[in-house]
C-alpha cells in the first residue's frame, strides 16, 4: 500500500505548497490555496505494443536535422484549418476553451462527424443519447466517428487501444480523473496528471488529441496555468449568445501563426463557416446615418471590413461617460484627447459611446482613423458618404501614421465595392490601375475638412 501524501495547491495558478498559506506568493491571490490528496504510487503510464520497442532519442547536429514540412491532417473545415495553420499536426495536443454554451462541443462534434478518419469522441459531460440527438442535426450518417462516455483515463486508453483512432477528442479535460491521483476530478492535480498522460499518448502514437477546457469567470482556462504551457496549441472560441456569430482565435500555436481568425455562424444544423466575414460585419442599411464609419483591418492573413458606430451626446451628469464595446477604452480616451488638443473639437463635456458591430473585438491600430471619423460624424450629425472607408493609425500629435499591408486592405475594400479609402500620406502603395480612389492624408484636420465641409 503506497503512502498517502497531502499537498496544498493554489487553485488560481497551480503553485504547490507544503502547508496552507492565506495568500499565494506567485499570483498574490487570497484564499485560493486548498489541500489535495496525492497518491504516491509508481505510474505505469500509457503503454502501446510498440512503446517498448521505441528507440531512445539520440542527439543530432543542427545541420543533420531534417527540415521537411510536417504532414498535417485536413479537418475539412477551412476556418479551423486556417486557425491551426493548415490542419492538425500528428501528435499535437490542442486545447479549446470558451464560455459555457458558446458551441465548443458542437464545433468539435461537427468536425469529428465529417472527418474521413477514424475519430474517438470521448465525453464526460453528456450521455451517448444526448450526443446522438445533436449529431442527427449536424451530420447523421457518419461511419467513422465513435462516441465514448467515460471519465477514467485508464478505461479511455483501453478503448483507444481497441479502436485505434486517428484523432481523439476529449470533452472536457476537467471531467477526467486518473487512478494515480486521489483528489477529485477537476482539481489542479487531476487536470495536470490527466493532461500529462494524454500528452504521452499523443507523442508516442503520433495521434492528435483535441481537449475542451472550461474557463473561469475572468475568461482564462480553468485549472493550473501550466496546462496551457503543456499543450501545443491553445484556441479560444468567442461569441455572445445574443449574436449568431462565433469567432475562433489562436492564443498559442507551436505550428503556426497566432494572428489568424475563424468565423462561424450558429445555425440549427450546426456551425456554418463564414468565408467572407466582411459582408456580415457591415450592415446593409442604404440610408446615410451619422456616427458610422467603415474600417479596413487585418486579422492574420485575412483582411476584414468592419463597421464602427459612435454616439456623441451632451453629458446629462457631471462626469462624461466613455463606453466602448469591442474596442480598447484607453485608446478611445487617447483619441478623444488628440481631437480636442490637436483639432480643436470640444468633446470633454460630452458622452461618447463606441461600438464595433458584429460582436467582435479588434486591437488593430489601423482602425483609429475610422473611430475618429465616426466620432466626428456623430458630433456634427453629418453622415459620411456611402462607399468611403479608412485604414490609418492616429498618433498623439494628430498625424496620420502608415499601417502595414495597406495593399491588401485596399484590394479588400475595392472587392466589396467601396469607392474611396483614406490612408496615410506616408504609406508606400504598390498598386496600379485600381478602381478605388485613394485619399492620402497627413493630419486629422485634413480628414475632417474633406469629410464634413
Amino acid at each position: 500500500m503506497a503512502k498517502t501524501k497531502t499537498a496544498f495547491f493554489c487553485q488560481n495558478c497551480g503553485t504547490q505548497y507544503a502547508k496552507w498559506v492565506g495568500q499565494c506568493s506567485a499570483c498574490k491571490e487570497w484564499n485560493t490555496v486548498v489541500e489535495e490528496v496525492v497518491q504516491k504510487e509508481e505510474k505505469k503510464g500509457w503503454k502501446t505494443p510498440t512503446s517498448s520497442k521505441r528507440k531512445i532519442a539520440q542527439p543530432l547536429r543542427v545541420n543533420e536535422i531534417s527540415v521537411d514540412k510536417e504532414i498535417r491532417l485536413n479537418t475539412f473545415d477551412l476556418e479551423f484549418n486556417r486557425v491551426l495553420g493548415g490542419g492538425l499536426v500528428p501528435g499535437a495536443l490542442v486545447l479549446l476553451g470558451g464560455e459555457p454554451g458558446v458551441g465548443k462541443s458542437t464545433l468539435l462534434l461537427q468536425i469529428a462527424l465529417k472527418l474521413p478518419y477514424k475519430t474517438l469522441y470521448v465525453s464526460g459531460e453528456e450521455s451517448q443519447k444526448q450526443i446522438k440527438m445533436r449529431a442527427d442535426r449536424i451530420h447523421p450518417n457518419s461511419e467513422t466517428c465513435f462516441i465514448l462516455t467515460e471519465t477514467k483515463t485508464q478505461n479511455i486508453f483501453q478503448q483507444i487501444e481497441a479502436t485505434e483512432p486517428d484523432i481523439v477528442v476529449i470533452d472536457s479535460i476537467q471531467t477526467l480523473h486518473t487512478d494515480y491521483i486521489e483528489s477529485a476530478a477537476g482539481s489542479i492535480s487531476q487536470v495536470r496528471e490527466c493532461t500529462a498522460e494524454l500528452i504521452k499518448f499523443a507523442k508516442e502514437t503520433n495521434t492528435p488529441v483535441i481537449l475542451i477546457g472550461h474557463i473561469t469567470k475572468d475568461g482564462s482556462i480553468a485549472g493550473p496555468k501550466i496546462l496551457e504551457h503543456m499543450v501545443d496549441t491553445v484556441l479560444q472560441f468567442e461569441g455572445d449568445r445574443n449574436y449568431v456569430y462565433r469567432i475562433l482565435r489562436a492564443l498559442k500555436n507551436r505550428f503556426g501563426s497566432t494572428a489568424e481568425l475563424g468565423i462561424y455562424e450558429m445555425q440549427g444544423g450546426g456551425l456554418r463557416q463564414v468565408n467572407n466575414p466582411s459582408e456580415i460585419l457591415i450592415s446593409k442599411n442604404d440610408e446615410g446615418l451619422s456616427g458610422t464609419a467603415i474600417a479596413s483591418t487585418v486579422e492574420g492573413m485575412r483582411p476584414l471590413m468592419i463597421e464602427i458606430q459612435a454616439l456623441v451626446s451632451t453629458a446629462v451628469y457631471g462626469t462624461p461617460q466613455r463606453s466602448t464595446t469591442g474596442y480598447n477604452a484607453k485608446r478611445l480616451n487617447m483619441l478623444l484627447a488628440v481631437l480636442e488638443k490637436r483639432a480643436g473639437f470640444k468633446l470633454g463635456a460630452k458622452d461618447v459611446f463606441l461600438n464595433i458591430t458584429g460582436g467582435i473585438s479588434v486591437d488593430d491600430p489601423a482602425i483609429d482613423l475610422a473611430v475618429i471619423a465616426a466620432i466626428l460624424s456623430s458630433n456634427e450629425d453629418i453622415p459620411i458618404e456611402k462607399g468611403v472607408c479608412f485604414a490609418a493609425e492616429v498618433g498623439l500629435a494628430g498625424e496620420i501614421r502608415p499601417v502595414q499591408r495597406v495593399d491588401q486592405r485596399i484590394l479588400e475594400a475595392e472587392k466589396l465595392g467601396f469607392k474611396t479609402i483614406y490612408v496615410s500620406k506616408n504609406n508606400k502603395i504598390g498598386l496600379k490601375n485600381q478602381k478605388i480612389a485613394i485619399e492620402l492624408v497627413s493630419k486629422i484636420e485634413d480628414v475632417a475638412n474633406r469629410l464634413f465641409t
